[in-house]
């Protein structure tokens, strides 16, 4: 893997943190495999992403000239694709694989470019078959930011369970349900079934990862 990174500035069915208010700016570029984006404070959001080339000088070690010729490279809907599977997460890894859908530009050598903020939420990770209330006091309101089910490492709701309940950490299915039915309450309760979100992986146990943040109603 080859990738740069710049940087401008008791088991519990829920485990929970609320972050701080500060938002740090964060630029990653792969060259080839795994992007790896990562928020230490806060959740990730997304602001730019592109797959292909802009410049002749990133990610030029080793290739000849006329890979690098085309700087007017770029994959349409990265930028979707990127928020769809890493808003909300505090860890966000996915494969260059995943984001080349179709080749924009013949014979010349991509990478994947991404650009993302560190935004204050409160994060949530919900084991299967469990719940927890999502809440908001003073006279504010949900606003939840991202929602995932599925399994993304080996260590979340890990106690007591066999290793190949945990072995597939490439299991996400992104979901707007749990938006639809606390966006704009006060306290939402939340369960993290497979009868509501669906089996993304069977026979992996699962979580519900969730990031929101309390707003007043406009």
């Amino acid at each position: 893997m080859l990738h740069l990174s710049l940087s401008s500035s008791v088991l519990l069915a829920a485990t929970w943190s609320l972050m701080t208010t500060d938002v740090s700016s964060e630029r990653v570029i792969t060259c080839v495999d795994i992007q790896r984006l990562s928020c230490d404070s806060g959740v990730i959001s997304v602001q730019n992403a592109v797959y292909g080339r802009t410049d002749r000088q990133t990610c030029s070690e080793g290739r000849p000239q006329q890979e690098l010729l085309n700087t007017a490279c770029s994959l349409q809907g990265t930028f979707d694709l990127l928020r769809t599977r890493c808003d909300g997460k505090r860890v966000c890894e996915l494969n260059t694989n995943d984001v080349r859908t179709s080749d924009p530009c013949l014979g010349t050598f991509k990478y994947l470019d991404t650009n993302y903020t560190c935004f204050p939420a409160i994060h949530l990770n919900i084991c299967e078959n469990s719940e927890a209330n999502l809440h908001c006091e003073d006279g504010q309101v949900i606003f939840v930011y991202g929602a995932d089910y599925g399994r993304r490492d080996r260590t979340t709701c890990s106690y007591r369970r066999p290793e190949s309940n945990l072995q597939n950490v490439l299991c996400s299915s992104p979901t707007k349900k749990v938006a639809e039915s606390c966006n704009g309450k006060s306290s939402c309760r939340v369960r993290a079934v497979n009868s509501v979100f669906g089996d993304p992986c069977f026979g992996i146990i699962k979580y519900l990862e969730v990031s929101y943040t309390c707003q007043y109603p406009v």
